[in-house]
């Protein structure tokens, strides 16, 4: 985006973006011509805390005004939860051109959707210049609801003046959510997570097998889009191209709009245009649950609890020495909130299970990322102290499984089908990175279900502070270099019985390459 590759080597993100909206202020495009004044007006989505004081309020451009709504659908429809799953959720989607009073219809049945809520939009503007995609204007939209019914499937239809979604014309486009059920309702369910998507042939199949899973909710480990395919935060990332959201956002709506779609976010979520941490943009196209520890600085650090299954989602860009555009953004906060967490959710009476999710790999054996000291130093003693019992990242793209890991070495081994307690032994990592994008590489042979081929040793290495240090490690334990993604089922049990967590690594062909079992006495 402009800035030479020495002097963007030294700046964070915040000073990155500081560096675009002095480029490319107002003065500034309309002394180059790049722009016209009325695109520059439209404004860009930044959130409070983050926003620049050169930054317009959001304003739809006068040409799309004019558009009729009736033709303009809406798309990309994706759901997410709210701080709590039983009671809340968010309805979020995006319309191609501005459009006046949206709207959600929401019931019960499909026939009867006459409760209406208005909706928030917000315009996301990038500018010609920033990036690949030229003068693009980006309109999302949210509904959130509360006071919901828990276990309560609900029918809804997303719509603006012109286009009405209890039109007789227009039912097929409604969709369906399912609340949480009640603590004392303690049912069997499924949930899916992987890493890595971007748009493409195989996030799309991908997306297919997991819709056929049937999950509660889905966990995505970070980069998402790919909108930045360079991934370091530079404000020399010239492939930006904010219009690979659009894609991304039809290819998922499939699933999406039926399954809460919870992401975490990684390094190429990292968008320097938008706002001094990044995440503007992300922002604008996702409403998440707001308890963590600083929603304005770390919107995709948050929390929720499903049956008996706490979650957690975290922002390893905070602690990456590999990738360190945002180190230290939290200052500490969002490892002191870690803690305050793991340590509510031990406590809690109807919580058996804590799972955590993160972009940067705790344990992986990649030729290209790798381990991150960062999250070794800073998340792991807390993983350890507080006995998480999944850890699940991206960032490497394809399927590696641990051990049972405490004090950085093999607790114990755990085969394919064999079962790990927490409690008393330590915790696995699980790196579900083939989401989509291009695969990467191990420097030892695959080792799969049905295809096990014994190793023990595996060369690698870990990113500190100071560089790279190479490690010969002996945890890797499962290794699959093809696109997959990870299916986990919950299967509560009465108290003082194991209650059990079955982790299982699909392909994208359908066939299971890993699974295993993560067990404890039920509470």
């Amino acid at each position: 985006m402009g800035v030479p590759e020495k002097l963007a080597e030294r700046m964070s993100m915040a000073e990155r973006h500081e560096y675009l909206r002095s480029r490319f202020s107002r003065r500034t495009l309309i002394r180059g011509g790049a722009v016209t004044l009325g695109t520059v007006a439209g404004g860009a989505f930044v959130p409070g805390a983050a926003a620049p004081a050169a930054a317009a309020p959001p304003a739809p451009r006068r040409a799309a005004e004019q558009v009729d709504g009736a033709l303009a659908a809406p798309f990309g429809r994706h759901l997410a939860w709210g701080n709590d799953p039983r009671t809340e959720i968010t309805v979020s989607w995006q319309v191609p051109v501005a459009v006046k009073r949206p709207f959600i219809r929401i019931g019960a049945h499909p026939w009867d959707l006459s409760r209406k809520i208005d909706a928030e939009v917000r315009t996301l503007h990038t500018p010609a210049g920033v990036g690949a995609s030229g003068d693009h204007t980006q309109y999302y939209v949210h509904a959130k609801l509360s006071r919901l019914r828990p276990g309560q499937t609900y029918y809804y239809g997303v719509g603006h003046h012109g286009f009405d979604p209890a039109e007789p014309h227009l039912l097929g486009t409604l969709g369906t959510f399912t609340t949480a059920p009640a603590p004392a309702h303690k049912a069997p369910f499924t949930f899916t997570a992987f890493g890595d998507e971007g748009v493409g042939y195989h996030g799309l199949a991908n997306n297919a097998l997991i819709l056929g899973q049937n999950p509660a909710f889905h966990l995505h480990a970070g980069d998402i889009a790919y909108g930045d395919p360079a991934g370091a935060g530079k404000t020399t990332d010239t492939g930006f191209d904010s219009r690979t959201w659009d894609q991304f956002l039809h290819q998922t709506e499939s699933v999406a709009k039926q399954v809460p779609w919870m992401p975490a976010y990684g390094n190429h979520d990292m968008e320097a245009w938008y706002s001094p941490n990044g995440y503007g943009g992300e922002e604008a196209r996702w409403s998440l649950p707001d308890n963590g520890p600083d929603p304005a600085n770390l919107p995709g650090v948050y929390s929720f609890v499903y049956g008996n299954t706490a979650v957690i989602s975290l922002d390893a860009n905070d602690i990456s020495y590999e990738i360190p555009a945002n180190l230290g953004i939290s200052g500490g906060t969002q490892t002191t909130w870690l803690e305050i967490q793991l340590k509510k959710y031990r406590a809690a009476r109807d919580v058996d299970f804590v799972v955590v999710f993160f972009h940067h790999c705790a344990y992986c054996t990649s030729t290209a990322h790798a381990s991150e000291g960062g999250v070794r130093q800073e998340w792991v003693p807390l993983f350890e102290k507080y006995t998480v019992d999944l850890v699940i990242n991206g960032h490497n793209h394809q399927y590696e499984r641990t051990d049972v890991i405490k004090g950085d070495t093999v607790a114990k081994k755990l085969p394919i089908g064999g079962t790990a307690y927490p409690e008393t032994e330590g915790v696995v990592y699980v790196t579900a990175g083939a989401a989509g994008r291009s695969l990467y590489a191990f420097t030892a042979p695959d080792t799969y279900e049905g295809h096990e081929k014994e190793t023990e040793s595996v060369a690698s290495f870990v990113n500190l502070k100071d560089g790279k240090r190479s490690e010969t490690v002996a945890w890797s334990r499962v290794r699959y270099l093809d696109y997959s993604f990870l299916r986990v089922d919950v299967t509560p049990a009465p108290r003082g019985r194991h209650t059990t967590l079955t982790v299982s690594g699909i392909a994208e062909t359908g066939e299971r390459i890993d699974h295993f079992t993560v067990a404890r006495r039920a509470k």
